[in-house]
């Protein structure tokens, strides 16, 4: 029996959830870095969050980040090649994701949130997810980030949802606490059972013309 649809839009994060990175080990090691040496100097607040803001682009991030690294690989060079290798990494995607966002999509509107660079765009097209989703809110083309309220608002209009209507998704407790606090349902992903169990009672719901 098809029920009432409990929501108008889907809210997906991407990394943690859409898909997954690969570790740097191996790239660190034949580099000359120890262990962890990438994700420090990437993902320091000084240096990710310019980028994720759209204050600096994708390749002023890299190129940073290499800069912070030359003294531990021990020449410039050295470190742009560690930095570039990084760069060519390829997420694994989780199909199973995939599969129930396209399932929401018949009877929701559906958009991807990411705390992401001005790369994100490129990223989704190479390996086929530009069309996943009905909308993409990369955070460097807003100007703020997850968990800052304005994300939701400004992901909600792109969705065309009411706030309340919106069910959000996501690895990180802080941005699900956030989407709560703004008035949407949110979900804190650990694993697909959590996906799949959220979206069942919209999946149970008839097709909505606007998205069929």
């Amino acid at each position: 029996m098809m029920t009432a649809r409990p929501y108008d839009a889907v809210l997906c994060d991407i990394d943690g959830v859409l898909r997954h990175w690969p570790t740097a080990s191996d790239i660190e090691s034949s580099h000359g870095l120890p262990t962890g040496a990438l994700a420090a100097a990437a993902f320091a607040p000084s240096r990710l969050h310019p980028a994720i803001t759209g204050k600096i682009t994708d390749e002023q991030w890299r190129s940073a980040v290499a800069a912070d690294l030359a003294a531990i690989c021990g020449s410039a060079d050295r470190a742009r090649a560690a930095v570039t290798d990084w760069s060519n990494l390829v997420p694994r995607v989780d199909h199973q994701v995939v599969s129930l966002l396209t399932q929401a999509r018949t009877v929701a509107t559906v958009a991807l949130v990411s705390n992401a660079t001005t790369r994100l765009e490129w990223d989704l097209a190479r390996q086929g997810l530009d069309d996943l989703a009905d909308a993409v809110v990369n955070t460097s083309r807003i100007g703020v980030m997850k968990p800052d309220p304005r994300v939701y608002v400004t992901a909600a209009a792109q969705a065309g949802a009411p706030i309340h209507r919106c069910l959000f998704i996501d690895d990180t407790a802080a941005n699900v606490t956030a989407a709560r606090e703004v008035g949407m349902t949110a979900l804190h992903y650990r694993q697909i059972e959590d996906l799949r169990s959220a979206l069942a009672p919209l999946l149970n719901t008839a097709p909505d013309a606007q998205h069929t």
